[in-house]
């Protein structure tokens, strides 16, 4: 295995077991296997304050001119008991990492230096509770198009003020496409918003002009001076203070970095501005995105003075950008620039800064440098953007080409802040991974060695853009990479035909941005791809029952042919991690994730199998399946204590209600003691109800599966001859456990809401001794093939503790994988009873052979806990805050409930079932000896889960809702006379 340092090369302190290496283009583990880290974004929800969708018209200005808007419960709700069903259920698809999304407006929103100290106690809150579930954190700090009083996320409202702009009238000109005004302030019809058409908002002014201040604004707009400096400092400083204090509290909390917390990305999708801008009179060629009406960056400059203007529409439709005609805009005179009188005697009345006497308000700053003229509305330097000033007699400068040289943004611009960014982060987290995130598309510039510092990563992001913005999965997609890197000379090249040619064209594309990393950062750095995802809203929304009468409700195929594609194209010999867009707790069918309209999370309360009657769709029904392991008061305290968690425990063990479940008026009798053993959602608690007596009870073990001694390590599961179907304890009020949606089947919880679950709970290595060579995931036949290039220099330096053994681990998706006994209630496909059974295992050895099918025929080997399993295998972590278990709720998932067959060219291999991991164990060539490739094959006995393969996991269950709702199985209410009705 490559080698791994024992002291980190930023610091030169010693190493910890849990740390995360970065060599050889990979993330490596402490033992020198390499790591795949896939995960999810976490929230996409964070881009708006709590209670504010984007969509929400009122009180949405009058918030951001007082500094209002607390961010305090995004991403989780850790109050209700929902974060830990959240949690386990990204755990359980096989996560292993977290892209956690913090807006510089949830930081600093109440004003210059005015800190929201409430939410980042809250975020260390979040982060202790996502540790309890193993996951790895990278923090993102998160902008679209700057803020979202300009269209977008991220800054606070304070800074376009302290750009000299009034954002209240930024619709009138089209200067920024705001939801909640579209698409007129007067008459907003924000359902109508066109898809993507938020992201033009970086071509228009407002975007335009603020990226350029807060890149450039030391090189372009030398006369905006706020509080003694440039805009440039004055907005970079605070962003960077924002963060730097924000790491400085979860340093503080002082379990939380490189355990959990271990990387920060960059700035997310940075704009250029005008940077680089070669003729403001044109549209910029590597303008790719261009819908709705599209003003030139000059027609741009006169609406935001309040001039009318007719400027060019573009549609986007199957075959790119096309003009459809002409829009004329009138903004009425209403400028985007603030009055004078604004900023009595140049200080700002809320705000507080002042205001150099240079920087003239109520006029364009770039008609204040002499860009263009605001009464001809002329430019008078189109190139103005184009060239790096030359410094003239006594301080002046000139712009043009005349011995100047070209704006290359992320060499001259983005990597300076890059820099500052990176070392003040590194003053509160010095082993952090920096990750390198330039604009969308764009490479990184050349960084040094020191700063990189042997602790970096590249980020980018990557969408199928057709796909993205056209809400269909076509039968034909282009090359959008290669054509704006000039591999090709017209778009015709580029056109891609069928699946085959689409999946090979993503996962080249995909390659290439991997390609970016080593050739610029160097052969040792990783890519993690940021982003990656793909609409759930296709087709106008087909799959949410919208059109067809119906028909296709639930039916998320087309989905899961756009999401495999491009996940796909992260397998191969690509082998790249990811964090997928996005996963939203309390988005909905109407309004998608509660944020211009994007409709891309995982997972939906509206598609829960089982809502209850009369609740709203869109509320999350937080405590169907447990309540919460601690509460935001223990989360907050770094107590080292540990303790054993049950279904209806508080943070200290005591038993308390689980108030989520119960109106007000429900007579509530206290819970039962609860047993020795630590609940889970295998041993999900039943409802039962006797007219007015209400409690949760843990449900015992079923019939059917008893756990016999054997030789070694050769403890098997035994079945009975009748076991038919997967145990549970039968409810006394079926009714009711249908309104919770309770569900012990783990196959049932894993797939319950999830939307395209079969493209993204999908197989991989998260920890392999080797290289790994290919990954190839075909979920139409559920098979699994994993090649390993293993070389003599992959034998362990260090040899594993007594008991441990070191190996390859593969995350193995019930999803996927699971037999046919605990697939068949929720796959119409699924035919058939239960085969008792196990699989062959080698006498004396905890691995089986070459091949063996879990659930259908011979004996399992027990799970064996003394593994050497990395810290990102799924499961729950070996230890805790102060070296006991760790207090968190997890799937328990038996050995039957796998159907697999494996083969593999060498070696042994062991499922534990527990974790969805398959171990494998191979010889390493010793020293001397050639390289080999290793191949191990994994498929599901019984075929393909058909309704997982093609989308209809959840169709399936919507003739049985309604059919239940039709027969009033779902009255939540108990008999008359006791007083109330439950409630999510």
């Amino acid at each position: 295995m490559p080698h791994v340092p024992s002291v980190s090369p930023a610091t030169q302190k010693p190493v910890p077991d849990h740390f995360i290496h970065v060599g050889h283009g990979s993330f490596l583990d402490n033992n020198g296997r390499t790591l795949i880290l896939r995960g999810v974004n976490l929230s996409g929800a964070d881009k708006a304050a709590v209670g504010h969708p984007s969509y929400e018209l009122e009180g949405f200005w009058e918030e951001g001119e007082s500094g209002g808007g607390s961010f305090v419960g995004r991403p989780l709700n850790l109050e209700d008991g929902s974060a830990d069903v959240h949690l386990a259920r990204l755990r359980g698809w096989g996560f292993n990492v977290i892209r956690y999304v913090v807006t510089w407006e949830a930081l600093e929103h109440a004003g210059p230096r005015k800190y929201d100290f409430e939410f980042m106690d809250y975020t260390v809150q979040v982060l202790r509770k996502i540790k309890e579930y193993g996951f790895k954190v990278f923090m993102d700090p998160h902008q679209d198009v700057w803020s979202r009083f300009s269209g977008g996320s991220g800054a606070p409202f304070w800074t376009l003020a302290a750009c000299g702009l009034n954002p209240r009238n930024f619709s009138a000109g089209l200067s920024a496409i705001i939801h909640s005004e579209y698409p007129l302030s007067n008459a907003p019809d924000p359902a109508n918003l066109p898809a993507m058409i938020w992201s033009t908002n970086y071509a228009r002014l407002i975007s335009q002009t603020v990226f350029t201040l807060f890149f450039a604004g030391n090189t372009f707009a030398p006369k905006c001076v706020i509080d003694d400096v440039n805009i440039q400092d004055y907005l970079q400083s605070h962003f960077i203070d924002a963060f730097g204090l924000l790491a400085d509290k979860i340093r503080d909390a002082g379990d939380l970095f490189d355990e959990c917390v271990y990387a920060w990305d960059s700035m997310n999708e940075p704009g250029e501005g005008f940077c680089g801008l070669e003729d403001l009179n044109q549209l910029p060629p590597h303008q790719a995105l261009k819908k709705g009406p599209t003003p030139t960056p000059i027609q741009g400059l006169r609406l935001g003075m309040g001039q009318t203007q007719t400027v060019d529409n573009w549609s986007f439709g199957a075959m790119g950008p096309s003009r459809s005609g002409t829009v004329t805009i009138n903004p009425a005179k209403r400028k985007v620039w603030a009055e004078p009188e604004t900023e009595p005697e140049g200080v700002h009345p809320k705000w507080g800064w002042r205001r150099d006497s240079c920087w003239e308000l109520g006029t364009d700053v770039w008609a204040l440098h002499g860009v263009w003229s605001a009464e001809s509305g002329k430019a008078l330097i189109p190139d103005y953007f184009a060239y790096l000033p030359q410094a003239g007699a006594e301080g002046s400068s000139s712009f043009g080409p005349a011995d100047s040289e070209k704006v290359i943004f992320v060499a001259d611009f983005w990597r300076p802040f890059w820099r500052k960014y990176a070392k003040r982060i590194r003053e509160s987290h010095p082993e952090a991974i920096i990750f390198v995130q330039p604009p969308v598309f764009v490479a990184p510039p050349p960084l040094e060695e020191e700063d990189l510092m042997g602790r970096a990563a590249y980020s980018a992001h990557y969408y199928d853009g057709l796909t993205l913005m056209t809400r269909h999965w076509n039968w034909f997609n282009a090359d959008a990479l290669g054509l704006l890197r000039g591999k090709y000379k017209t778009t015709i090249q580029a056109l891609k035909l069928g699946s085959w040619q689409i999946r090979q064209s993503l996962r080249d594309q995909l390659g290439m941005l991997k390609d970016d990393a080593t050739t610029v950062m160097g052969a040792q750095y990783p890519t993690l791809i940021g982003e990656i995802g793909t609409p759930m809203d296709m087709d106008n929304k087909r799959a949410y029952g919208w059109t067809d009468d119906g028909k296709y409700q639930g039916n998320y195929g087309e989905q899961v042919k756009a999401l495999d594609a491009s996940l796909n194209g992260a397998d191969g010999p690509n082998g790249l991690n990811y964090t997928i867009w996005t996963y939203v707790t309390d988005g909905n069918h109407q309004w998608g994730d509660g944020w211009n309209m994007e409709d891309l999370s995982l997972w939906c309360p509206d598609d829960l199998r089982q809502p209850a009657p009369g609740i709203a769709l869109g509320m999350t029904p937080s405590s169907t399946y447990m309540t919460p392991s601690s509460s935001r008061a223990q989360l907050l305290k770094n107590t080292g204590r540990s303790r054993t968690s049950s279904t209806s425990s508080g943070p200290d063990g005591e038993l308390r209600d689980s108030r989520a479940l119960y109106a007000a008026s429900v007579h509530r009798p206290p819970p039962p003691p609860a047993n020795d053993s630590t609940l889970s959602l295998g041993s999900i608690v039943t409802l039962s109800m006797n007219e007015n007596d209400t409690r949760l009870r843990p449900r015992v073990a079923g019939p059917g599966v008893r756990f016999g001694g054997a030789k070694g390590m050769g403890s098997v599961v035994k079945f009975n001859d009748d076991v038919a179907s997967p145990p549970r304890q039968p409810s006394p009020s079926p009714s009711l456990s249908r309104c919770l949606g309770l569900d012990s089947n783990p196959f049932g919880f894993l797939t319950d809401g999830a939307r395209a679950v079969g493209a993204f709970a999908r197989p991989y290595p998260t920890a392999t001794i080797g290289k790994v060579k290919a990954i190839d995931f075909d979920l139409h036949k559920a098979t699994f093939k994993l090649v390993v290039t293993v070389s003599s220099d992959d034998a362990p330096e260090t040899k594993p503790l007594p008991g441990e053994v070191l190996t390859t681990e593969i995350f193995l998706p019930l999803v996927h994988f699971a037999s046919d006994p605990w697939v068949k209630e929720y796959d119409v496909h699924t035919q058939g009873e239960a085969v008792p059974g196990g699989w062959p295992s080698e006498e004396g050895d905890e691995y089986g052979d070459n091949i063996a099918q879990p659930g259908a025929g011979g004996v399992a080997p027990e799970s064996n806990n003394s593994f050497l399993a990395s810290s990102l295998t799924l499961g729950r972590p070996r230890t805790g805050l102060g070296g006991g278990p760790v207090p968190h709720f997890s799937l328990v998932i038996p050995t039957e409930a796998y159907s697999i067959g494996v083969s593999m060219s060498e070696g042994l291999w062991k499922l534990d079932a527990q974790k969805q991991t398959l171990y494998w164990k191979y010889p390493v060539p010793a020293p001397g000896e050639p390289a080999v490739d290793l191949t191990l094959e994994v498929w599901r006995e019984g075929g393909v889960i058909k309704s997982v393969a093609n989308g209809t996991i959840t169709q399936n269950v919507y003739k049985q809702r309604m059919d239940a709702v039709a027969a009033g199985m779902w009255d939540c209410c108990p008999s008359s006379g006791s007083g109330g009705c439950l409630i999510i």
